[in-house]
């Protein structure tokens, strides 16, 4: 105890780093952040971790407690959220949101190539799934800065830069330079979607926030964009898992 007769605190190095479920054992990050002012808890999008964000002056136990109460809700959302894309022999791998089935030719070369609905992928099989991944990155670039320029040409919103990186936090970003990136796991969903995420990284040109002039913005250059939203919502955790 300690001189105010209360338990001394937790240091945050010693927070657990796992969540013990009934049939799975789950990773927790655990992350403190200036800018946040509340507790908050969430599904990684890139794994299947938990992330427990406290303000800067909030108690570790706070967080511990915040974890203990919401542990029937992670279990409930792990249970929810669709399987990852998986990068095998056999598998499907979604482009423009069209399934394609990998097929591994070990004996052809080349590396990674498109046959009609289907991913040919030579060399060693070790090796698949990373050559996969490079070839759906190298294409993901190609596609997707068309696709943006595609939607410049026709808003008249002109980034002063594009970019397209291996990113599994957001889907894209718009700098207070007008820099727009864009994660190349985009180029696996539906083109409707793809069209979404660019105009609302465009839009961000006119207006660097999410007040309600933005999305009347994006709701005028892509008036579906609630339900490109909601697919992002449904399957988009499958797309940022993909490996």
């Amino acid at each position: 105890m300690t001189a105010t007769g209360r338990p001394p605190s937790i240091p945050f190095s010693a927070l657990p780093d796992h969540l013990q479920l009934p049939d799975v054992l789950i990773p927790l990050e655990w992350r403190r952040s200036s800018r946040a002012r509340r507790l908050s808890i969430r599904l990684s999008r890139s794994s299947d971790s938990v992330i427990i964000t406290l303000p800067a002056t909030t108690p570790a136990e706070a967080g511990l407690k915040l974890l203990r109460t919401h542990t029937g809700w992670v279990e409930k959302q792990l249970q929810r959220r669709p399987a990852p894309v998986r990068l095998v022999d056999g598998g499907y791998v979604p482009l423009d949101g069209q399934p394609h089935r990998i097929r591994h030719v070990p004996q052809s070369r080349g590396g990674a190539w498109l046959a009609g609905e289907e991913l040919h992928v030579s060399g060693d099989a070790t090796f698949l799934a990373r050559r996969v991944g490079d070839f759906l990155h190298e294409l993901g670039k190609e596609r997707l800065r068309i696709r943006l320029m595609q939607q410049v040409t026709r808003t008249d919103l002109r980034p002063t830069h594009i970019a397209v990186r291996d990113t599994t936090s957001r889907w894209g970003s718009c700098s207070a330079t007008g820099r727009i990136m864009l994660s190349w796991r985009l180029v696996m969903a539906p083109l409707a979607v793809q069209d979404y995420v660019i105009l609302h990284e465009l839009c961000h040109l006119r207006h660097h926030n999410h007040g309600t002039a933005f999305w009347k913005e994006v709701e005028r250059v892509c008036p579906g964009y609630r339900t490109a939203e909601e697919w992002l919502s449904q399957h988009g955790s499958a797309l940022m898992r993909a490996g």
